[in-house]
This record gives C-alpha cells, structure tokens and sequence, in this order.
C-alpha cells in the first residue's frame, strides 16, 4: 500500500541509511512536493472545520468567545476557560466557569476580588494555584497595561503569569483571529495518530514535531475554530482508549488508519512483507518518532498503538492525622478550620488542623490534641475519636488521612481563636474555600454521628440519601452526545475531556 507524500499523511518515509538521514526525517518529515502537500492540508482543514461546524458542542465559552465584540473581554472569557480546562473534564468545568463569570464578568471585577473569593469559587476544581494565577494576571492586565490584554501569543505567554505556550496559543487564535497553532492532550493525540507518531509525545523531540505541525495545520481564515476543532476531535471521536473512526472527518488520511489495514492483511496473507512506516533508518538505530523498541505494533491495539506514553511516575505516598473539632454554637454547631500557608500545596485552603502521621496510636493523638490546643486552647483528650481514614491523590502526592473527632459538649464555647483560624457552621463550611480532600474528611464524620443519613465511607457509595444528582453541566454534556454521537456510554464518559 502506497502511503502519501504530503505532509499531513507522510508519517515516516523511509530514508538513507546514514546519521544524516535520520536528522533530515526527524527535522524536516514533511517535505514533500508543494501541490501535494497544499492539497492534503487544504482537504484536512476544510474536512476537520465541516464537520465541526456540524457537531461542536454548545459550551458556554465558546457563545462568549462568539457573541462578545469587545476584544478584551473575548480574550478574558477565553482565558479563563482554558485555564479551568486544564486537568479537567468539560462536565465539571461548566457549572464553575457559568459561576466565575456570573461573579466576575470582566478582568476589573477579578482584579478587585480577594484571594479568599477566588478559593471559595475555585473550591473544589482542583490544581489550585490556577485560580491564583488567573487574578494575578488580571491585576496585571489591569493595573500594568492599561486594562488591555496582550494581542499575540508571544506577548500573552510573556506578560501574563501562569500563560504557557498552549494557553497563549488558544487566546490568540480565538480571541484576536491570530493564526498559531496549539497543542494540548488532545491535538497531540490527533496528530500522533494522523502521522502515526508512536513515540511518547512528551518528549522534547517529539513535542517539537507536534507544534511545527499544528502551525502548519493551522487554518489562517479561521484560526481559532480550527484550533477547537482539532480539540474537539480529540475529546470526542479520537479519544484515548475507544475512538469513534468511522465518525473522523479526517480518516481516509489518517496513517494510522492505514497502518491498520496493513496489518490486517498482512494477518489475513493477503500482503507480504511488512509496513514500512517503521523502517525510517532500519540501519541506523529506532527513530525516534517511530513505536518504541520495548513496544512493538499491538494487533488488539489498533490505532490506539498511537502515540505510546511513558509510564508515569506513580504519586508520592503520605499519611496525616486530622481532626474535626465541634462545638455548640448559637446558629448550630460550629467546626474549627485553619488556613494553609501561602504557597505551597493547596495554598491559602482551609483545612481541618492536622498533623503528619506518627507511628503509634499513642503519639499521634499527642500531636493532634496538641495542635488542637494551639487553636482552641484547653480540650478533653478522651473525646478525641479515630474514625476511619480518607485517601485523596493530588497531581504528584497520594494522601492519607486518618480522621479524628471531637465534639465538646457541656464546656463554654471557644469565641475567640488565633489569626488563620475560625470557627464555621456546617453550611458555611460547604460554601467555604476548603479542597474536595476536606470535603470527604467532613463526611466521615458526618457519618459517625448520631441522626445523620451519611453512614461510613463504603456505605456512601450505595446509600440513596448520599447519592448525588449529576451537575447540570453534565447533564447538558449528556444531551448533546445523546443527540450526536450514537455509542457505548462508557466510550462516552472517556471521552469528555
């Protein structure tokens, strides 16, 4: 089977059997012949653009992004919606951009908000330091450049804090019209598997090929649709584990695709010899774009075989003790919760106090009741109550909490705390700037009081009274793919990213 020359299509081709030749195809792959290779392009952009001004889902940023005249709030919208999608999935993302932008419409409502407000909405989306990032580049904008956002992706990734290669590239292309390509998770995934790029597209290598291309991809009249078109293919049909191929635009030029049917034939005898998208510099050593050695072509893989990631490195493990202290208060019980410093892991949060994990039962509610004291002065140490564990994994930190409780009863409420500490009622605590981790520690135990309808931890996961409606974001996700896509729900839900 003949493969294309253009570069859309080429993938490897092979080549001498030198050094020279091996650093030709990994810096200049595509060349090919101009009318070919404008040809291929032209069909991929205008394939890739039709079917997503057919299937696009309806988000809220993107009515913004369409709707809003004003330049630097376009570019604000936008901003703010790639930075929340970063780690996160669209489902989750929704609900909180619909909030952040009901709260702070323009960069000068978040520039004049507090950090403290901007945690408590942020609460619970995760990576923290986002939210953080996102007021201090609004302040810059504000009070350092006259209000006005940077109009290219290189002026954007220089002066705004937090603004990466990617993050500017978006901005520009949809806010401004400026043609620069982007590559995220998901474009990396389309392009691996449209040139059949099985190395790990993290690496540096590997990363450059990726962004050349998505420049030379990148549709000039319209810049920023086809940048969230590439994304969409991604999130939605070329998914990581299940894609939708007889739904992608762009299949018939899709190398991986082909290198499918090759191997099928080749299975079925009905081709002999092998493919040659591997033999790049059969004589010179593996290519570095090419499936690794370790990893050969998987027959049950199937497209899936691009690109291979390197195996992550597995989250660091620790353990802490805390602990929910309660007591009466005129509106209800109260919890005590501190802050965390201001840097750092889940920086500026509000926890339960806590300590690192001791060794012995006996040590660890030494040092818990003693950081307790620090906070609210004098306790009961035979109140104090293990009740069970919470293990929440962070980016990089597998954390384990032991929870502990203590509920003072019958002793003079504690009115007056040290700063970086305060008193809150249960709903207050709900609407605080506390992480999902803090949220689970208050369910275990909600779960050991009398009256409650929260039971343990294992039975939460049955009980009707602790199962969650879903967000109306994910029920607005739901409806679209229910009335575009016809497949396996559980390709569904891998594919919402």
């Amino acid at each position: 089977m003949r493969k294309p020359r253009a570069a859309v299509g080429s993938g490897h081709r092979k080549q001498a059997a030198s050094q020279e030749g091996r650093q030709k195809h990994a810096k200049n792959n595509s060349q090919a012949k101009p009318s070919a290779c404008d040809a291929e392009v032209t069909a991929f952009r205008g394939s890739l653009l039709s079917w997503y001004d057919q299937e696009k889902r309806d988000l809220p940023w993107r009515r913004r992004a369409e709707d809003e005249m004003d330049l630097d709030r376009r570019a604000y919208a936008v901003w703010v919606s790639e930075v929340m999608l970063q780690q996160t999935q669209v489902a989750t993302v929704i609900n909180y951009y619909t909030g952040w932008m009901q709260k702070w419409p323009t960069l000068q409502d978040l520039a004049s908000a507090s950090l403290e407000e901007v945690n408590q909405l942020w609460a619970g989306l995760g990576y923290y330091s986002r939210g953080r990032r996102l007021q201090e580049g609004a302040r810059k904008v504000v009070e350092e450049l006259g209000g006005h956002m940077p109009r290219t992706a290189e002026t954007l990734q220089q002066l705004l804090p937090g603004v990466g290669r990617y993050t500017a590239g978006a901005i520009a292309s949809i806010a401004f019209g400026q043609a620069t390509g982007v590559v995220d998770g998901n474009v990396a995934r389309v392009l691996c598997r449209v040139r059949a790029i099985g190395a790990d597209p993290s690496s540096t290598l590997v990363s450059q090929q990726l962004w050349g291309l998505a420049q030379q991809l990148v549709d000039p009249a319209r810049p920023g649709d086809f940048n969230q078109a590439a994304m969409e293919l991604g999130a939605t049909v070329c998914t990581p584990q299940r894609p939708l191929c007889s739904q992608c635009p762009v299949e018939s030029l899709c190398r991986a695709r082909q290198r499918v049917e090759q191997e099928q034939l080749l299975a079925s005898g009905s081709l002999s010899g092998s493919p040659d998208v591997e033999e790049c510099a059969p004589n010179t050593g593996q290519c570095h774009l090419c499936l690794p050695p370790s990893e050969p072509w998987d027959q049950t893989l199937g497209v899936v075989n691009f690109p291979r990631k390197a195996s992550r490195k597995p989250p660091r493990e620790e353990s802490s003790a805390t602990c929910v202290l309660e007591q009466p208060g005129a509106l209800g019980a109260q919890i005590l919760l501190v802050q965390r410093p201001n840097s750092g892991l889940l920086a500026g949060l509000w926890e339960f106090p806590s300590v690192t994990w001791e060794p012995s039962e006996q040590l660890q509610r030494k040092a818990l009741l003693q950081e307790l004291q620090r906070w609210a002065g004098p306790l009961p140490a035979t109140h104090l109550r293990h009740l069970g564990e919470v293990v929440h994994t962070f980016s990089h930190i597998k954390l384990t909490y032991q929870v502990y409780g203590l509920a003072l009863e019958g002793q003079t409420p504690v009115t007056t705390v040290p700063p970086g500490a305060r008193w809150l009622t249960q709903e207050e605590f709900h609407t605080a700037a506390v992480s999902t981790a803090m949220k689970k520690v208050f369910r275990v135990y909600q779960g050991q009081q009398p009256g409650t309808c929260m039971g343990s931890k294992r039975s939460q996961v049955s009980s009707p009274c602790s199962r969650k409606k879903p967000r109306m974001g994910q029920q607005v996700l739901d409806n679209f793919f229910r009335s575009h896509i016809s497949t396996d729900a559980h390709s569904l839900n891998s594919a919402a990213q």
